[in-house]
């Protein structure tokens, strides 16, 4: 080919444009910049469920990977309710990262706190559960695809996915951001806080992943035992944290004092207490429903690989299954 026949950037350009999948995306550019105009110049008409403080690598990741996930379903089509949970789980996310529930997470320790369950427990958790990661690696473009094809992305997943570096790494991480020292730091730090909140999604994302893994232990690499016991584990320090926060007779988070909290009739003791029990109880009702839901998909794994009976009266008509 010559150099004269060889496509140009705008030749790339008009060619990417004419595709469905181009022009979906230049429009998800296009979005992207109109919710940057309105939260720099017209704050005040934006609604509460776009961005209090537009962040564009919040709204680059969460439009690349819907963006891929969608294109991905028609290639690896998934149940409805998968599709659901995963919708719910990003939403949940996007609230408390991009909607002015950022600014009550900002003013109220206990919010912050909610923010934390919902990035690193209960969002990601949901989406997890809906299993979308097939169908986003089939939606990327080619030059995507090759970066989660690489050995060291694999290398780099298969470390995080070893139950102990997994169950370190997810207490670990709550427990660090939770430090006063650090936890005031990472407030006030421009540079820090937004680190803060990506390592719990990225975090609670690959952690769920792992426990809720719906394949079998064979494609899996952990067995189901291990995931429910991993799955349970880590409640017990997190009550801990939980508890000492509930118990702690002195403010620990003075950051809120100063930036002056939301509700005066609520004081930095009772704001720190009610975090306490977001901290402690929500680590509870996950691994309860961890448990319950890795156990069922042990019992449907042991279920299609027996042995057809022969004669006699199926299981399934009397366990209801």
């Amino acid at each position: 080919m010559s150099l004269a026949a060889a496509p140009t950037l705008r030749d790339r350009a008009a060619a990417s444009w004419a595709t469905p999948g181009g022009k979906a995306g230049w429009a998800l550019v296009l979005i992207g910049i109109v919710l940057w105009w309105l939260c720099r110049f017209h704050a005040d008409i934006v609604p509460f469920w776009l961005p209090w403080d537009f962040s564009p690598l919040w709204y680059a990741a969460f439009a690349f990977t819907g963006f891929c996930y969608v294109r991905g379903l028609r290639r690896v089509p998934q149940a409805r309710w998968r599709v659901a949970l995963v919708a719910i789980g990003a939403a949940l996310i996007w609230t408390v990262v991009q909607t002015r529930f950022e600014y009550l997470a900002l003013h109220q320790f206990f919010y912050n706190r909610v923010q934390h369950m919902i990035m690193h427990h209960l969002g990601a958790f949901l989406i997890a559960l809906g299993w979308p990661w097939e169908a986003i690696v089939a939606g990327m473009p080619a030059a995507a695809r090759r970066v989660v094809e690489h050995r060291w992305f694999r290398r780099f997943i298969a470390a995080s996915r070893q139950p102990e570096v997994a169950g370190f790494v997810f207490v670990g991480l709550l427990a660090l951001w939770l430090t006063p020292s650090v936890h005031l730091t990472a407030m006030l730090s421009p540079v820090l806080y937004p680190v803060m909140n990506w390592s719990m999604v990225i975090d609670g994302l690959l952690f769920w992943a792992l426990v809720l893994d719906p394949r079998p232990p064979e494609q899996a690499g952990i067995s189901f035992v291990a995931r429910a016991v991993l799955g349970v584990v880590v409640m017990f320090p997190q009550i801990a944290m939980g508890a000492y926060l509930c118990f702690a007779d002195h403010d620990l988070y003075p950051f809120y004092t100063w930036c002056g909290r939301l509700y005066p009739t609520i004081d930095a003791l009772m704001d720190q207490r009610i975090g306490g029990v977001v901290v402690w109880e929500s680590p509870g009702m996950m691994s309860v429903f961890t448990l319950i839901l890795v156990l069922n998909a042990k019992r449907r794994h042991e279920e299609s690989i027996a042995p057809k009976s022969e004669g006699g009266v199926p299981s399934a008509r009397w366990t209801g299954r």
